[in-house]
């Protein structure tokens, strides 16, 4: 499985260099680069090559061929670092909509961030159920960092780093190791398995095969679906850019709301495949406390750990 993922990242990294040849890097990448390139390049050459260059050998190629040169102005590539960027947007987006918290007068911030939060909440509880809030915290987070890295593009100085397959991949198989880590925590190795087969016996040598194949592509499936709409809305906006002005000036700017609901979209896509994904290894336990646990999920008593 890792193998054939990493054999899929290194197939389209020739292409995502050729795109890097294209485009001027942003300024934070090249200073990234100036001040920890030497250092990336060399921890590369002695580590991460040899292997690569082990790997592809098998398909008659070398890491060069796939990636291109190494040097010390690419050692760190771009979507890392407008990765790492995200991670941090989406901590300080977070702790300045927090601001200080009210029940009697909440502000502006608050009251948005309280609708998201309710949103997905409910969502998980119509998909996996009450007892499926205790994933809150992992799916949020998969959504607010999706939903910040969408929309990096939309502002100057910055890439999406989901416009990278390298991240969209990344993605999806975090997303992948972790309801399967539900399914093997919550029904063990062997009940996780045996889900697969379904509950008729005399066809489960036909449908263990089908259902397994169709988990391994999953994190392909969300990684592909993730990079290509906000790929394409890049290419968009790069051909209107070479537009005439004054097409050149505002078709952008009226485009800009497109941008902005295609982030929105593929990110509810995401978390919402992800849900489901998680609906199908969680159960909840076999008891009535359990089985009316809304009682104990009510939105205030909710939100309210969540946001402190």
């Amino acid at each position: 499985m890792f193998l054939l993922a990493e054999a899929a990242e290194g197939a389209h990294q020739a292409a995502e260099h050729a795109e890097e040849a294209e485009h001027h890097s942003p300024i934070i990448v090249q200073l990234v680069n100036h001040w920890f390139g030497e250092q990336a390049l060399a921890f590369e050459l002695k580590h991460t090559k040899p292997k690569w260059d082990t790997l592809l050998g098998y398909f008659g190629t070398n890491a060069e061929s796939a990636f291109g040169p190494y040097t010390a102005e690419n050692a760190i590539p771009w979507y890392t670092v407008m990765f790492f960027i995200a991670c941090i947007l989406s901590v300080v987006i977070i702790w300045i909509m927090k601001g200080k918290l009210s029940e009697s007068e909440p502000g502006h911030a608050q009251q948005t961030l309280e609708v998201s939060v309710l949103a997905v909440r409910n969502m998980i509880q119509d998909i996996i159920g009450p007892h499926g809030l205790k994933y809150f915290p992992v799916v949020m987070t998969f959504a607010v960092l999706i939903l910040v890295s969408n929309l990096m593009g939309l502002f100057p100085l910055f890439m999406s780093p989901t416009s990278a397959t390298s991240v969209t991949f990344a993605l999806g198989l975090s997303s992948f190791l972790y309801y399967n880590y539900i399914g093997i925590a919550e029904n063990g190795l062997f009940g996780h398995l045996k889900h697969l087969a379904g509950p008729i016996w005399w066809i489960a040598p036909l449908i263990f095969p089908i259902e397994l194949i169709s988990n391994l592509i999953r994190p392909f499936s969300l990684g592909i679906r993730l990079f290509g709409n906000l790929f394409a809305d890049e290419k968009v906006l790069e051909t209107l850019s070479h537009l005439a002005p004054p097409a050149t000036w505002f078709a952008p700017i009226l485009l800009m709301p497109l941008s902005v609901f295609v982030a929105l979209i593929q990110t509810f896509v995401f978390i919402l495949l992800s849900q489901l994904y998680i609906s199908e290894v969680s159960h909840p336990p076999h008891d009535s406390h359990a089985a009316h646990g809304e009682d104990h999920y009510e939105g205030d008593e909710m939100i309210a750990p969540v946001l402190t």
